[in-house]
């Protein structure tokens, strides 16, 4: 799948909970539950993105032109978000990474709807991703 068409599947996904904002965070915690999680050997300081007040583990490792992302998280929310950002970003190449507009955030009201500190945690867990892509292209 593009990037384009799993950012579709998730603007449908939450569009079925409405305006239902417990529902999606419920959502978003459930698939911080299914995140298949980092070795415990890549939870180290230099892996935890910056700018998020929860601690997030990123690692990004390339594979025959294809960028992989493994991550976990320490608060419930937090970990869903960065799945959300896992299951649009990994298994694409470095230029499609790079490229990506990322308009399923705005369109399914994500950032309104998260706390200032969380909103900038999203906004670094992006950026790191697209700096990691940047660094294997």
């Amino acid at each position: 799948m593009t990037i384009e068409e799993i950012e579709k599947e998730i603007i449908e996904e939450f569009e079925m909970f409405g305006d239902d904002w417990e529902a999606k965070y419920e959502h978003l915690i459930d698939l911080g539950k299914s995140l298949p999680l980092i070795k415990e050997e890549f939870k180290t300081d230099d892996r935890i993105i910056k700018g998020c007040q929860s601690r997030v583990w990123l690692n990004s490792e390339l594979k025959e032109g294809i960028v992989y992302f493994t991550a976990d998280a320490d608060a419930i929310i937090t970990k869903g978000m960065v799945a959300l950002m896992v299951r649009v970003l990994s298994e694409h190449t470095p230029k499609e990474i790079v490229d990506a507009k990322l308009n399923f955030v705005d369109t399914i009201g994500l950032k309104e709807h998260l706390s200032p500190t969380r909103a900038n945690g999203l906004v670094s867990m992006i950026n790191k991703m697209k700096a990691d892509a940047l660094s294997f292209s």
